[in-house]
C-alpha cells in the first residue's frame, strides 16, 4: 500500500472544493466508534468500505452486494472474494484517500473508515456521511458489529449481528470453562510475531493479547501495542514457550542460529496462524475461530475432541452463507489461499 502523502490529500481537497454531496434526506443519526454523531441514510445502498478489516463485517452482515468501493483487493484477500464474489463489481482503491470523483461516480451514499483515517476529513468536507468503525480489541469488535448493523438499517443485519455476539459469548464461555482451573503461573507464555522482516511483535493492549489471554495463555511480550519493532535479543530474553506466526509473517527457519536456542523452537511449538476472509489474528471477524484454535494449540489434550475444519466449515456457513469444502477449510487453517478457481 502506498505511503500516506499529506500533499496528495491537499490536492484532493482542492479538486473537491466545488463538489457538494447530494443531501441524504431525513436519515438517521448514529454515534460512531470515535464518539462522533453521523447522519447516515436510512438504508444505504452504495457503500465505500475503506478499512481492510471492516469489509468482512459488512460481508458477514449480508451487505456484500452494497459495497461499491473497497480497499480490499482480490490479490491480497482471495478468500474474501471467494466468499463474496459481489466484490468483483466494486471499484478497488489502493491509496489512503480515495478520489472524490470516483466515489461520486460509484454513487456512494455512506463510507466506513478506520478510526482517525486520513480519508475522514476529505470526505466529510464534501458532505459524504463517514462512519469511523475501527476496532482494536474484542470489546470494540462487538461494538463495531452492532454499529455496522445500525448503519445498514435492515432486520437481517441486526439478526446476524445478534447471532454473532451469541456465538462469541458461547465460544468465550466454552474456552474459559476448559482452562479455568489452570493457575496463572502454569499458563504458557505466547509470543505473536506479526512480521519476521522487519521483526515485529504484538504486545499488550491489543486484540492479539485478548485472544492469547482468553485462550488460557500469557503474552510473552510485556510491551504495549501492536506491530512493535523488536530485536532478536529481546525475543531471546522473553524466551516464549510458544510462538505464533502471522499468516503472512514470512518464512521462519527454526534451524537458523538466532532462533535455534529458543524454548519454543526446541519444543517444536511454532505455529502459523490461520487466515481466511481476513487474517484471523488481526481484527478478523473470525475471532471466535481464532480463540478456539489458540486454545487447542495451547492445550491440545483439553481440546483433543475439537475438529477445527468442522468448526471452520460451520462458521462459514452460519455467518458468510458459504459452503466451505473440507480441503478449503484445511487451506485456511494453513494460511493458504484458495487452491482453484471457484
Amino acid at each position: 500500500m502506498r505511503r500516506y502523502d499529506p500533499r496528495a490529500t491537499m490536492r484532493i481537497l482542492a479538486a473537491a472544493s466545488c463538489i457538494v454531496w447530494p443531501a441524504i434526506g431525513q436519515g438517521r443519526t448514529v454515534v460512531d466508534m470515535a464518539g462522533q454523531s453521523v447522519t447516515a441514510p436510512d438504508h444505504p445502498a452504495r457503500i465505500a468500505d475503506l478499512w481492510f478489516a471492516h469489509n468482512a463485517v459488512t460481508i458477514m452482515l449480508g451487505a456484500a452486494g452494497r459495497i461499491a468501493v473497497t480497499n480490499d483487493l482480490p490479490t491480497t484477500r482471495p478468500w474474501m472474494y471467494r466468499v463474496a464474489p459481489d466484490l468483483y463489481r466494486a471499484a478497488g482503491v489502493a491509496g489512503a484517500v480515495p478520489n472524490v470523483e470516483m466515489l461520486r461516480h460509484a454513487g456512494v451514499d455512506v463510507a466506513f473508515v478506520s478510526s482517525g483515517s486520513p480519508a475522514l476529513e476529505p470526505m466529510r468536507r464534501i458532505g459524504l456521511p463517514v462512519v469511523q468503525a475501527g476496532f482494536t480489541n474484542e470489546a470494540s469488535l462487538r461494538r463495531a458489529v452492532a454499529l455496522t448493523a445500525e448503519v445498514l438499517g435492515d432486520p437481517r443485519a441486526h439478526e446476524i449481528a445478534g447471532r454473532y455476539v451469541a456465538k462469541l459469548d458461547a465460544m468465550r464461555d466454552r474456552v474459559a470453562a476448559a482452562v479455568a482451573d489452570i493457575p496463572e503461573g502454569h499458563r504458557p507464555r505466547v509470543l505473536h510475531i506479526q512480521s519476521l522482516v522487519p521483526l515485529k511483535i504484538d504486545g499488550t493492549h491489543t486484540i492479539i493479547d485478548d485472544w492469547i489471554t482468553q485462550a488460557g495463555g500469557r503474552n510473552a511480550a510485556d510491551i504495549p501495542g501492536g506491530m512493535h519493532p523488536v530485536s532478536v535479543e529481546q525475543i531471546a530474553a522473553w524466551d516464549p514457550d510458544i510462538i505464533i506466526l502471522g499468516g503472512d509473517a514470512g518464512v521462519f527457519d527454526p534451524a537458523a542460529v538466532q532462533w535455534a536456542g529458543l524454548r519454543a523452537v526446541r519444543a517444536g511449538r511454532i505455529y502459523r496462524n490461520p487466515a481466511g476472509v481476513f487474517p484471523w489474528d488481526r481484527y478478523g471477524i473470525e475471532y471466535p475461530l481464532q480463540l478456539l484454535w489458540t486454545a487447542r494449540i495451547l492445550y491440545p489434550d483439553r481440546f483433543a475432541m475439537v475438529g477445527m475444519k468442522e468448526e471452520t466449515i460451520r462458521f462459514y456457513k452460519d455467518f458468510f452463507g458459504y459452503d466451505l469444502s473440507s480441503s478449503d477449510a484445511a487451506r485456511i487453517l494453513a494460511a493458504k489461499g484458495p487452491g482453484s478457481a471457484p
